[in-house]
């Protein structure tokens, strides 16, 4: 059935109404990779956009793809609203993942490198040395490469070597007799982790500022050395993506924190999902590797360049050129703050809102070092989602420890790719005599939350920070992201009730103005959508903002669309995986989404109900997504001040529905369309926020 068929009374659950979410994911990628392709955004930055396509990528592969792959080795063909089986999904993905790699690398090929060349920044192929060079780039490998490379020749006695996820390898053909007597074959050379993926030539070598090598290519060069009295017939560089899943089992282990350890090192070692490998290598090498993981054809990937792109990260970083650059801006400090001694005692006259990166993160920070160091905070609690190896709150949560406060941390061990850093900080708070708990078993603590609890007058008063981000210095200068702070003594009471919840045991309290998932948060959503809707039934204006960073929970999808047929005009801001099909007739006319991409990373989750005028605004650390509503611990607060309500109105939804320079529009048909200005001046809504908020601007 056609979605024009579809009739205005039946339930929205036919699957024409639903857009498939990881092809959605890879929908988000591309227009990633667009801002690689995009003549207006300065040039390194191109670069940067290529190379974060890329890991968007890998990730993807690791942990969405992995999922669906084993789903189909296990039998499954439980369909998701779209009622496409995994299978089908899977051989979707692999369509439209060979065509996205296949441009990243044409991107790269025809675009990026002739475009850097013209500014004196090299790539310089093997084939381009000059005799300095060729001389230089020897005793680099001597010297650097060849104490540290194992080839390893592939018999009986040497079997094929374990693969590390994403890691750079050659797979070399050999003829001749070596010493022992045994003929040439295959062997594989892998290139330690260690070593820097791209090596710049040395001015004595006759190279221009800005010329660099590949490791790859200092490896082919010199593959020969490798293999002493042989003959290189071919050699071939090759990458494994992994399934890089954690399992661990939580109601049976022990103790968490050591049962994620302990796992940590086999998402090196999981199951093949993906190989790369050099596009001229022959076809039965390339068969040869598939064979060898265990994978179909469609699992190949054949690459004109470098197997990881990522390694082009690195560029941006060692060149120095400001002309190639975003213009560098220093974020503003809120002139409610720029005075102020007493984080507690501005707070205590009215509540504070910050909108990073475009204002500063040190309040945050300065937030939690001024109630270590403030006598009168007796106690300070956070959430620990993402936080990085190296972290300026991580370390005033020790010193109020060490101080004698009474400090408890939430840390989230599974927050996926940190899992690491975050052992690593929650024995660290431990060891400085902090309460370190690792939220609730089967739940992620996905919340962003502080509570400073204060003696003021013989009384106790609790100070709260909320945010839609994580308490990372590094994400703030690059994700959009809000941060409320407040002394409202309901939200106060409502965050150490969630305390309790996190760090003991006990039924939930009803909560008086924070959502919480996975208890009220869906529930008072679906509320408030369905108010609008009987409003607009009742012949009331309705009207639905919000923006997300993904939105997938079917009852969600299934109310806007109700709401919509009602008449409700709804407006979504979504910035990568939206599982709702807008614009279709007798269904969602009255739903537009659209996607911002831009220099910054779209993090803000913002949901808006006009509620008969007396507008409703919350922040979230939630998206609209199953995981959020029933697997996580997530926060919404409402922001009840009026001029900071209509702050975030203005900024994170009436500016990013003007966009019209970095926005693109969901179509019917499930694409994305990039609206131009057209005969309109050019809006950005980043670049508007960044004049805006960083050059002074009233708080």
């Amino acid at each position: 059935m056609s979605t024009a068929e579809l009739k205005p009374l039946e339930p929205f659950r036919q699957p024409e109404l639903y857009l498939n979410r990881e092809l959605s994911m890879l929908a988000f990628n591309r227009r990633v990779l667009e801002q690689a392709k995009d003549g207006t955004v300065p040039l390194l930055e191109r670069l940067r956009f290529l190379c974060i396509s890329s890991t968007n990528l890998d990730e993807f592969f690791e942990i969405r793809v992995a999922r669906l792959q084993q789903e189909v080795v296990s039998g499954s063909v439980q369909a998701g609203p779209d009622n496409m089986s995994p299978a089908e999904v899977l051989r979707r993905i692999s369509e439209e993942a060979h065509r996205l790699v296949e441009e990243q690398y044409r991107v790269l090929n025809e675009v990026l490198i002739p475009l850097l060349e013209r500014e004196q920044i090299r790539f310089v192929r093997r084939t381009e040395w000059n005799p300095e060079q060729e001389t230089w780039v020897r005793s680099y490998f001597e010297q650097e490469l060849l104490p540290v490379l194992s080839p390893l020749a592939l018999d009986p006695a040497h079997p094929f070597p374990q693969i590390l996820n994403k890691s750079l390898n050659f797979i070399v053909s050999l003829k001749g007799r070596d010493a022992f007597g045994r003929r040439g074959g295959i062997a594989v050379v892998q290139a330690p982790r260690a070593l820097p993926r791209l090596i710049q030539l040395a001015p004595e070598a006759g190279s221009g500022p800005h010329d660099y090598v590949f490791l790859s290519s200092i490896i082919h060069t010199h593959v020969n050395d490798l293999f002493p009295g042989m003959d290189v017939t071919g050699c071939y560089q090759f990458r494994v993506t992994r399934n890089s899943e954690l399992f661990v089992d939580e109601e049976e282990v022990g103790d968490l924190l050591r049962a994620v350890e302990g796992e940590l090192p086999s998402r090196r070692y999981g199951d093949a999902v993906r190989v790369e490998v050099a596009d001229n290598a022959p076809a039965d090498v390339a068969a040869y590797l598939m064979n060898r993981f265990e994978l179909s054809a469609d699992d190949v990937y054949t690459v004109n360049g470098p197997v990881n792109l990522n390694r082009l990260m690195a560029i941006p970083d060692l060149v120095d050129r400001p002309d190639l650059k975003f213009p560098a801006f220093v974020p503003r400090l809120p002139q409610r703050l720029a005075g102020s001694k007493s984080l507690f005692a501005t707070i205590a006259q009215g509540d504070v809102l910050l909108h990073h990166p475009f204002e500063s993160f040190a309040p945050v920070v300065d937030f939690v070092r001024q109630a270590a160091a403030d006598p009168q905070v007796l106690a300070i609690k956070q959430t620990l989602y993402r936080t990085g190896a190296k972290s300026a709150i991580v370390d005033a949560l020790v010193e109020a420890a060490r101080a004698g406060k009474e400090v408890t941390v939430v840390v989230e061990l599974r927050a996926r790719f940190d899992e690491e850093a975050n052992i690593s900080l929650a024995s660290r708070l431990q060891e400085a005599g902090a309460h370190v708990v690792y939220g609730v078993v089967g739940f992620k603590t996905h919340a962003k939350i502080i509570l400073a609890v204060r003696r003021e007058n013989g009384r106790l008063r609790h100070y709260v920070h909320l945010g839609t981000g994580n308490y990372h210095d590094r994400t703030a200068r690059l994700y959009t992201d809000y941060g409320l702070f407040t002394r409202d003594p309901a939200i106060g009471e409502d965050v150490h009730k969630l305390f309790l919840q996190l760090t003991s045991i006990g039924r939930v309290s009803k909560l008086k103005k924070l959502l919480q998932a996975p208890f009220s948060l869906q529930k008072e959503l679906l509320a408030k959508i369905e108010r609008e809707a009987e409003h607009a039934r009742q012949g009331r204006p309705a009207r639905i903002m919000a923006k997300l960073n993904a939105l997938v929970d079917p009852p969600i999808i299934q109310a806007l669309y109700a709401a919509s047929q009602a008449g409700v005009r709804i407006d979504l801001i979504v910035r990568g995986i939206c599982c709702l099909r807008p614009g279709v007739p007798g269904v969602s006319e009255r739903i537009q989404v659209r996607s911002i991409v831009g220099r910054f990373l779209e993090h803000t989750r913002v949901y808006w109900f006009h509620n008969q005028g007396q507008e409703e605004v919350y922040c979230a650390s939630a998206d609209w997504m199953e995981r959020n509503f029933y697997r996580r611990v997530e926060l919404a607060f409402p922001i009840e001040d009026k001029l900071l309500r209509a702050r975030v109105v203005k900024e994170a939804l009436s500016n990013y529905l003007a966009d019209n320079a970095q926005a693109w529009v969901l179509e019917p048909d499930g694409t994305y369309r990039r609206l131009s200005p057209g005969g309109q001046p050019a809006f950005s809504a980043q670049e508007t926020l960044l004049k805006s908020l960083t050059e002074g601007a009233a708080s």
